[in-house]
């Protein structure tokens, strides 16, 4: 496979048939003079964009009616001559062409309805047309003999350094195709669960059957099937040479979205990157711009997570490149090229595990309060040891299965502990714990909402007063814990014949029978699916509660580094090179109108780093800078001060 280039450009490039003239004044010189002012070692350009059209001469599919040109081969050409990657974009899922051409080939629920993402069939053609929105394609049958033949030709015509097919991986289809194909491997079309299973096997099949003819022809090429990179579908992993992670925190979901797959794909063995946008606000928009320091402090980011950095642009359909947009990545990413080996090529080296529980609101609000306390993690999922980790948080979310508390058992035996979280050690059913928690299940909350009382062992920086939980607290009776938590009930559920104020009811005076927290051995167990409450509401007690909760079980951090609470600190290991490198990172992000933008890179001054690994470390230096900092030798760790650094700075202990 071709080593994945550490700074990457996705250029869009859905063009419609009504703009004339695509591809006019493409050239090359002025193509290859923004690549170079935005420091771009890969760029991911069109052979068939979402309209449904291609450009370049095809024999297979249906060239764009305004282009004279083979654009594609021009554009490889040129990357090529100037040592830049450029991998090969096919749309998989949304070809307006082929669905106007071949309505069979559109993907169908059930009810033989279309599938499709913002698209109203009943629309006139004066109708203001919503942002994203498109008919969804199968990928079976005539479309998918199509997108094979259409590959191969590609990998015949051109020098093909990766395919990057997007949208795929769409809803459960009911179409022709499809339910022929059912009947066929012996399933029910009518069984939720076995049209399940055949829509994993048509998109696996696709995965397979493109990957022998690109890697066939070309065995070193890149391949990657977009809507692949998630953490909670692995069942889409393993044809793909490397994963894109395709964020646009402006808009998606934000900031701390990254992190946590970041963290998940550092396990799979192969490379990932990270994709935002040059633009203000997502993909498809013209005009829009992300200045330079937020380039800058993604792109940072990216690297302290061990991500290559890809930026999207849109190209005009005259074929120009738009010069704005590269010297504003070249401004951003010139720091990136200083940084980028302190970064990449490097494993996670956290102590702390956060176990993958299947339900986002719980997984990313565990890491979102880990994060914004700069307490590192990496993330576990089932058959992982877990004997490096000191301690492992249990999301709130029901999700072990019989081997996973035996592994877990196996772990607590040998020192480890567990901070479990809502009915994260409860079996699928909720019937029963299957860990020894020192307590016994006894149902769900009897109320919507109750309140939390925190005692002696939990309470810094904590009020004494009931803290209202907007999730009732699972309800369990101590067997042999220590309680730590205590709960008070409202007196009712709010309804329109009990209610009292304007939200909530007030709590009950007297204790609760079952406990918030408690402790038995190394496991302490939170009632309360605290990750979930934060994710959703962000009070910051929740957090703290947590935190105190996790402070009585872990407290040997293999990388401490106190910042304000948009801070994030993330240590790596290149044990290639001996040493260990620490990312300080503080950009907070505002929300301006709909979008989160990042502006005030303010320096921080005098932060305090400590390292605790097993190797001796014999020198201190910033990077990329190379100032050597005088350390203090601690009691099995060693600290440095930061004197000053502003968006990025990376620490590097050698050893």
């Amino acid at each position: 496979m071709l080593k994945l280039p550490a700074r990457q450009v996705h250029l869009d490039f859905h063009t419609s048939e009504l703009i004339p003239d695509v591809g006019r004044d493409f050239d090359a010189a002025q193509f290859q003079a923004a690549l170079q002012a935005g420091r771009i070692q890969a760029i991911n350009i069109f052979a068939k964009c979402h309209h449904g059209w291609s450009y370049y001469p095809t024999e297979v599919g249906s060239p764009h009616p305004t282009l004279t040109r083979d654009l594609l081969g021009e554009q490889i050409a040129a990357c090529h001559a100037i040592g830049v990657l450029a991998p090969i974009y096919f749309t998989v899922g949304w070809s307006v062409h082929d669905a106007e051409t071949h309505p069979e080939w559109v993907g169908r629920h059930q009810d033989g309805s279309a599938h499709n993402i913002n698209f109203a069939p009943d629309a006139q053609p004066t109708d203001p047309r919503p942002c994203f929105s498109w008919q969804t394609m199968c990928a079976n049958g005539g479309y998918l003999e199509l997108i094979l033949a259409q590959t191969r030709e590609l990998c015949a015509r051109y020098p093909v350094d990766g395919f990057w097919y997007d949208i795929c991986f769409g809803e459960v289809c009911y179409c022709d195709a499809c339910r022929a194909g059912m009947a066929t491997a012996g399933l029910d079309a009518n069984n939720a669960a076995d049209a399940q299973t055949y829509h994993v096997r048509k998109w696996q099949h696709f995965q397979q059957a493109t990957r022998e003819i690109i890697l066939g022809a070309h065995p070193q090429a890149l391949l990657y099937h977009n809507s692949g990179a998630s953490q909670y579908t692995p069942q889409w992993h393993d044809a793909m040479t490397h994963f894109d992670l395709e964020d646009l925190p402006t808009t998606w979901g934000g900031y701390d979205k990254f992190p946590i797959r970041a963290r998940y794909f550092a396990n799979s063995g192969k490379p990932y990157t990270a994709m935002s946008g040059k633009f203000h606000t997502a993909w498809g928009e013209f005009g829009g711009f992300k200045d330079p320091d937020a380039i800058r402090y993604e792109a940072a980011c990216m690297i302290a997570y061990g991500a290559h950095v890809n930026f999207g642009d849109q190209l005009h359909p005259s074929g120009v490149m738009d010069m704005g947009t590269y010297e504003n990545l070249g401004k951003g990413l010139a720091y990136i090229e200083e940084i980028e080996a302190y970064g990449l090529e490097s494993e996670p080296y956290a102590n702390l595990g956060l176990w993958l529980s299947g339900s986002e609101p719980h997984d990313q609000g565990t890491a979102n309060m880990l994060m914004e306390t700069q307490t590192d993690f990496e993330v576990v999922t089932p058959g992982r040891a877990l004997e490096r980790y000191d301690t492992v948080v249990l999301p709130g979310h029901a999700n072990l299965d019989d081997a996973s508390a035996a592994a877990m058992a196996q772990y607590l035996a040998t020192g480890g502990s567990l901070l479990v979280l809502g009915e994260g050690g409860l079996d699928t059913a909720k019937t029963r714990f299957l860990l020894d928690v020192g307590a016994e299940y006894q149902g769900s909350a009897n109320y919507v909402d109750d309140y939390l009382v925190v005692g002696p062992r939990v309470n810094a920086g904590m009020v004494a007063s009931p803290i209202t939980c907007y999730t009732a607290a699972l309800r369990a009776k101590l067997t042999g814990g220590e309680a730590l938590a205590a709960i008070k009930e409202p007196y009712f559920d709010r309804t329109y014949a009990h209610y009292c104020s304007h939200q909530n009811t007030p709590n009950r005076l007297e204790d609760a029978a079952h406990p918030a927290a408690w402790r038995h051995g190394n496991i302490v167990s939170l009632a309360h699916p605290v990750d979930e409450l934060y994710y959703r509401h962000g009070a910051r007690l929740h957090r703290q509660y947590f935190q105190n909760a996790l402070a009585l079980l872990y407290n040997r951090r293999t990388l401490t580094a106190p910042l304000p609470s948009a801070g994030r600190a993330t240590l790596a290991h290149q044990p290639q090179h001996r040493r260990y490198v620490a990312h300080l990172l503080y950009g907070p992000p505002l929300q301006r109108g709909r979008c989160l933008v990042i502006e005030d890179l303010v320096p921080l001054y005098n932060t305090p780093v400590t390292l605790a690994v097993p190797e001796p470390i014999t020198r201190v230096t910033l990077a990329p800078s190379g100032e050597a900092l005088p350390m203090t030798r601690l009691d099995g760790a060693v600290q440095v001060t930061v004197p000053k650094f502003a968006m990025h700075q990376a620490v590097v202990f050698e050893y």
